[in-house]
């Protein structure tokens, strides 16, 4: 065994990567990502003590939460970017080391290795990495085990989100604290299998804050989103491709391709950026090219011109586009042109993508037409009082939540029929990428309203439970398990973790999750999650409508 990951739900044979991810990354990738959240959790001893004389470190919460967001599946695959990002938390944890004694904090004994431990010679980086004490397998005890990469791979997605809304200039103190508290929790032994459960129910209530706190960072800039007609075409213009989630990147780049001759898609989960009214002004925003990100060695080739990855999403690239494809930000793959962050009070520089972009031909045509999408929660309470009708008069019988994630593997070929076979009289609720599976299906309208509303990102998620918790005050219900809404989810990776934590906080039941289920849920924390909040899987399509429908 050279490495051991099971965050996504692609791992190996559902129980673990061991000697190569399934994502692609190496085994020493993988160890050096482990290597780097054992470090942040040396960092988090030292910020919390600190916090608790008062001291707010802006420059530690950054360095956290940049981090973390580093190691979610499909993000980052050099190796070089965790070496120096290890480097650089020595520097961070000594810096907050420092402050805490100076404010009169007493020294602390008994320190965990991960507070202590610094090396410089690259052999010393490989050899902590390998070791026993670095990683998953790290905890002997499999209950604990599971509920401490529970606990890790919420934060992991509620970094994410937080990442996004730190860009656009906000943040939110109390969830760096609960970060920060939850990696020092996944190593302290004294707390109790009762008590980390409390913990992974408590990173559900910051996942809704984290949430929330994007969402106002996105409307806030860039308006609400809109009902919008989407154009999947293309038109004779040279194009940039850009993927991933981040938003300001989004804005930064079609400012400095107007007037330039260059035209600007989305793809994958930026598809959403199409629903934004501050977009919209860009008469050189075409609109959205492809399909979900497990499909890139496919479009990518055809688009012709450069693609810029902006967060998570990317997969390992083939000779035949990715001198094209540049990175940025967290984003990170051997041998790829990489965009440096912003500096203070100025954009990225994105004029090399441009250049490059001048002399490609413009992208081949893949597909034509057009796709709805901007149901977010505004959108959707505008028209409560016609959705609470159709749900009064019998036109819509149910609602089906199939937000989340997609995947490449065959069994997800189940969303897809299982959209297809919903009665007519049935309501797709989506966020995500797992949409792709349907959103380009012509499954009808009911009284106007489409068969499929989509709500954005992933991380827009939370636009799904504000609309759940509307409903159920204008339906003048009690609980919000009361109404006609069923969940069938499809997850993949962290960000998709944060976003189950949360709608159990919120008190959602009867949550189906597919195709298969963590390999991290132990057997017994399995049953505490079925016991509590009735968390199922999924089986075959014809048999879940049935289920979902009674």
């Amino acid at each position: 065994m050279s490495m051991f990951c099971f965050q996504c739900q692609e791992t190996a044979k559902g129980t673990g990567c061991t000697r190569k991810g399934v994502c692609g990354k190496e085994a020493d990738v993988a160890n050096m990502q482990d290597l780097l959240i054992y470090v942040l959790k040396g960092i988090s001893v030292y910020s919390t003590r600190a916090r608790e004389l008062g001291i707010e470190n802006s420059t530690v919460n950054k360095f956290i939460i940049d981090s973390l967001f580093m190691t979610i599946t499909n993000a980052n695959f050099d190796k070089a970017d965790f070496v120096k990002k290890v480097r650089e938390g020595f520097k961070v944890r000594g810096e907050i080391k420092e402050q805490y004694l100076n404010a009169g904090g007493e020294p602390v004994h008994n320190l965990p290795d991960c507070a202590t431990w610094k090396a410089e010679e690259a052999s010393d980086f490989e050899q902590k990495a390998n070791s026993s004490e670095v990683g998953v397998l790290a905890t002997d005890d499999e209950d604990k085990r599971s509920l401490r990469e529970l606990l890790t791979y919420g934060i992991k997605g509620m970094a994410a989100y937080t990442g996004h809304a730190f860009n656009l200039g906000y943040d939110n103190k109390k969830i760096d604290d609960f970060i920060q508290k939850g990696l020092v929790a996944t190593i302290d032994e004294s707390l109790s299998i009762d008590a980390l459960v409390g913990l992974v129910m408590e990173c559900g209530k910051f996942g809704v804050e984290a949430m929330s706190l994007l969402e106002k960072a996105n409307t806030e800039t860039y308006g609400h989103p809109e009902i919008s007609k989407v154009n999947i075409g293309v038109r004779n213009n040279p194009g940039i491709l850009i993927s991933g989630h981040d938003l300001k990147d989004m804005e930064e780049l079609l400012e400095q391709t107007r007037d330039t001759g260059v035209d600007v898609y989305t793809h994958g989960e930026m598809l959403p950026a199409n629903y934004y009214p501050a977009f919209k002004k860009y008469a050189h925003f075409v609109g959205n090219y492809g399909n979900s990100w497990w499909k890139q060695n496919e479009e990518f080739k055809k688009f012709n011109g450069p693609i810029l990855m902006t967060t998570n999403c990317i997969i390992p690239p083939r000779d035949s586009y990715k001198e094209r494809v540049f990175t940025t930000g967290t984003v990170g793959y051997p041998g790829m042109l990489h965009v440096p962050d912003r500096k203070k009070g100025q954009s990225k520089d994105f004029s090399q993508i441009i250049t490059m972009a001048k002399k490609c031909p413009p992208p081949l045509e893949i597909e034509k037409g057009e796709i709805i999408g901007g149901f977010a929660h505004n959108q959707v309470i505008a028209l409560a009082d016609k959705v609470v009708d159709a749900v009064k008069s019998g036109a819509i019988r149910r609602f089906v939540v199939m937000a989340g994630c997609d995947g490449r593997m065959k069994s997800r070929n189940y969303y897809t029929e299982f959209a297809q076979k919903l009665p007519q009289d049935t309501v797709i609720l989506t966020a995500g990428c797992a949409k792709y599976r349907y959103n380009k299906l012509d499954l009808g309208e009911i009284g106007g309203i489409p068969r499929v509303l989509d709500a954005g990102q992933c991380n827009d998620s939370y636009s799904l439970a504000v609309i759940a918790l509307k409903l159920k005050e204008m339906l003048g219900l009690d609980d919000v398990n009361q109404l006609p809404i069923s969940y069938n989810i499809a997850w993949y990776e962290q960000k998709a973790v944060i976003v189950l934590l949360a709608l159990l906080y919120l008190g959602v039941k009867n949550i189906h999750l597919g195709p298969t289920l963590p390999a991290f849920l132990s057997p017994n924390v399995a049953n505490v999650l079925v016991e509590k909040f009735k968390i199922g899987g999924i089986t075959n399509v014809d048999e879940d409508i049935k289920m979902f429908l009674d």
